[in-house]
């Protein structure tokens, strides 16, 4: 028997829909996973990513923190930057921009934050999660990401990684845009990165080691 064509496939709403359903810019990236969607939910809310490595991600995180470097002031590298830290109320950092907006436990992860990142260095605007939404105070970005886990058949799923942005006033706009321009390429390294790390930690829970990126492959340092 064929499919009814009537039959709603509509699928169950984001956490990053709610967050920030009308965007401007966006990047999206994802990746197949040899892994269940609750074994690769769980090393996406592990992933540190301060342990992900490769030529290109670390030139492109060198890059960012030279304005700051120039003017003496480097940022204080924090000790672990892992996902799990945004939702778990008692690693909860208040000085972290970045804010988590949901948790769909085995689903999604949705975290946000707000500033002015087309400066050579990053003015952030602290925005607890619930003003979130609603924050429309001109001069300023606010962008959202999430980290979506899809079943793809019985033992595979399917990761991805969007992050989005949407400005306060049409002067913000046009100034995130030209930065956009210059860094989009960037973000897609970032984003990439991130899913390759998560994909060895779901297929190697073994393997101990921060993640280096080689290439297009993703191996642990057995060291």
């Amino acid at each position: 028997m064929s499919a009814d064509p009537t039959t709603d496939t509509a699928a169950a709403p984001l956490l990053l829909d709610s967050a920030l359903q009308d965007f401007r810019f966006s990047r999206l990236e994802c990746l197949m996973i040899d892994a269940t969607p609750s074994a690769v939910y769980e090393a996406t809310r592990r992933l540190d990513l301060l342990t992900i490595h490769s030529p290109l991600f670390d030139m492109v995180m060198w890059a960012r923190g030279v304005p700051d470097r120039l003017r003496r002031r480097p940022l204080p590298a924090p000790p672990t930057m892992r996902v799990a830290d945004l939702f778990d109320v008692d690693t909860h950092d208040q000085n972290q921009p970045w804010v988590a907006l949901g948790e769909t436990p085995g689903r999604e992860l949705a975290f946000g934050a707000v500033g002015k990142v087309w400066k050579p260095a990053i003015e952030w605007r602290r925005i607890e999660p619930a003003a979130f939404t609603g924050f429309e105070e001109p001069g300023w970005a606010k962008m959202a990401a999430a980290f979506t886990v899809h079943p793809y058949g019985t033992r595979r799923s399917l990761l991805v990684y969007e992050a989005r942005t949407v400005c306060t006033d049409p002067e913000s706009t046009a100034r995130f845009g030209r930065y956009w321009t210059l860094v989009s390429p960037g973000v897609g390294i970032v984003l990439r990165a991130a899913l390759r790390s998560v994909k060895t930690a779901a297929e190697h829970p073994d393997r101990p080691g921060p993640v280096r990126v080689q290439g297009t492959e993703t191996e642990r340092d057995e060291t």
